[in-house]
This record gives structure tokens, C-alpha cells and sequence, in this order.
């Protein structure tokens, strides 16, 4: 590429004059559109600096002050990408709570003995877990997301790769946060507590949570019995023995591992009115907590048996 910028090319009505950060805003977001509905591959050839330029509606001038060439553009875009700051990635879903509010409503009554309440989580699990594995392999930009995990080593080793493997552990921390957090005021409105003798606080279930859902998105195109099969247990203090799907039944092992009846907590019949009261009025479980996304906001709750 050349030392000198392209010219501005198209029709000659003039245009408002953006700020540098507004087109650096508007590249971004118009690139990291190309990817997620093309994919990521190992590089990012398949991506054309020019249409970039056109979908984003920016001066081609502009552009070429920012990046003079484009390879120190497509930097800045893998470093975005690292970043999970997309609406999919790191944004919330509100129905994916409402799910585990739906299933603990249900299971209100198994609340008074102490014995079922890890049950109860479980059974959030086993509901939610297929639709949230569905959901993460049904959207592009966890994809993208996903395959630069898998991918950054291949970057030459230098200061940049570390950059974007500080970004992508950054993103994960703070998705591995939120998690945490939701988990944890699940838990408080069942009566449970991590168990004791762990030594582990609610980011370690989230981490192993989080990282057995993914691990499960890299598998299933390739082994698609990872979302077709099911067992039939009761194994998980879910009465009567019931069809678990994997996902689920990964996911609900790494709970019930890591959870236990809180002795401290009892449900009377006060105290269940209450569960239900902040199920069912005002923001439920998501008047505040930051859910993130179908994966990261709960445990994969959905309402279909």
C-alpha cells in the first residue's frame, strides 16, 4: 500500500465531517458486522478494508489518517473482538431469567425441605441448559467470539498478541463476574451456600460453568450428540427420574458439586411468600444484577421441559 491515502471517491454532495473517534466507531462496528456474518477464520483476509469503509459510511480520508495501512485496522478490529463488546456478547437477556423465575416458581413447596432445594436448582439447569447451548451456537457474534479463543496463539508471538490475550482474559473476567454474582443471588432467594470444605467462592463456579458450556459449543458441530442425547436420572435430586439433555447434566454436576442446603435458612410460609413476591412483582431477578447474556446470565434457564 502506498504512503498516500486514496482520494474520496463517490458523488459530490458533501457530507457532516466526522470526528476521528466517530469513524473509528463507525469502522469498527462495520467490520465486526463482516466478521460475525462471515465467520473468523485464522486471519482476516476474507474481510475487504473498502467495503468496510463503504457499510460504515465514512470518509475514505478520514479512514486513511486513522490507519494508514491497513493492517494496523485490522489489529484495532481483532482487539475489538477480543473485547466481547458486542450487544450479543455482553449485552443481557431478560428472558433467560424470567425462565429461572418461571421454573422456581413451580417448584416453590420443595423449598421447605432442605434436601430438595439443590434439586430445584438442578432442575432450573435441566431446562435452561438445551436452549442455552442452542443459543450460543445460533449466534454469530459468540461464534466469532469462541473461534478467537481458539485462535489468537496463531498470531505471530509479539506485544500485540499479548495485547489481545490481556483483552480476551479481561472480557472473561468480567463476564465470569456477572455470572458470579447472578449465581449468587440465586442461591440467597433457594437457601443454599457453597459448600464449606471448597475453598472456592462463586467466580470459581461460574469460571467452570462457563468454560463447560463453551467447551460444548467447540464440540457440538463436530459431535452433535452433545445436543441430542439425553439420560434419564434422578440422581440430581430431581424426583421421579427425569430425561436430562448433556449440557444440562454438566452443567447441574458442576452446581450441585459446589452447592448445599444453607442450615441457617428456613422456608415457612412467610418466607416462601416472600420468594414469590420478588418473582412475580417489580424486576424479579433482574432488578439488580447485570444478567449478561443467555450464557452468562443464570443457569441457562428457559421454560421448556
Amino acid at each position: 500500500m502506498s504512503g498516500h491515502p486514496p482520494e474520496d471517491a463517490g458523488p459530490t454532495r458533501r457530507r457532516r465531517r466526522l470526528s476521528d473517534t466517530e469513524t473509528e466507531r463507525r469502522m469498527l462496528r462495520a467490520a465486526v458486522e463482516q466478521v460475525n456474518g462471515a465467520g473468523l477464520t485464522v486471519g482476516l483476509d476474507h474481510i475487504s478494508f473498502e467495503d468496510v469503509i463503504r457499510d460504515a459510511g465514512v470518509s475514505r480520508s478520514a479512514v486513511y489518517r486513522r490507519w494508514p495501512y491497513k493492517d494496523l485496522f485490522f489489529s484495532d478490529l481483532l482487539l475489538e473482538l477480543a473485547r466481547g463488546a458486542s450487544p450479543a456478547v455482553g449485552g443481557s437477556n431478560p428472558e433467560a431469567v424470567r425462565g429461572v423465575e418461571r421454573t422456581v416458581l413451580e417448584h416453590l413447596d420443595r423449598l421447605r425441605v432442605p434436601s430438595q432445594r439443590v434439586g430445584v436448582a438442578a432442575e432450573v439447569l435441566r431446562r435452561g441448559a438445551p436452549r442455552e447451548l442452542e443459543t450460543f451456537l445460533n449466534s454469530p457474534e459468540w461464534r466469532t467470539y469462541l473461534a478467537l479463543h481458539a485462535t489468537f496463539l496463531s498470531l505471530p508471538e509479539s506485544g500485540f498478541r499479548e495485547r489481545v490475550r490481556l483483552a480476551l482474559a479481561e472480557s472473561e473476567r468480567r463476564f465470569a463476574s456477572r455470572l458470579a454474582a447472578f449465581y449468587e443471588q440465586c442461591a440467597a432467594l433457594l437457601g443454599l451456600r457453597l459448600r464449606p470444605g471448597l475453598g472456592a467462592g462463586f467466580e470459581a463456579l461460574a469460571a467452570i460453568a462457563g468454560a463447560t458450556v463453551r467447551g460444548m459449543v467447540v464440540m457440538a458441530p463436530t459431535t452433535p450428540v452433545l445436543s441430542s442425547q439425553t439420560v434419564h436420572t434422578d440422581a440430581l435430586g430431581v424426583p421421579g427420574g427425569t430425561d436430562w439433555s448433556l449440557p444440562a447434566l454438566a452443567l447441574a454436576s458442576v452446581a450441585t458439586a459446589f452447592l448445599e442446603p444453607d442450615p441457617r435458612v428456613e422456608f415457612d410460609d412467610a418466607r416462601i411468600e416472600e420468594v414469590r413476591r420478588v418473582l412475580t412483582e417489580g424486576g424479579g431477578l433482574l432488578d439488580g444484577a447485570d444478567t449478561g447474556d443467555a450464557g452468562e446470565a443464570g443457569p441457562g434457564a428457559d421454560d421448556e421441559g
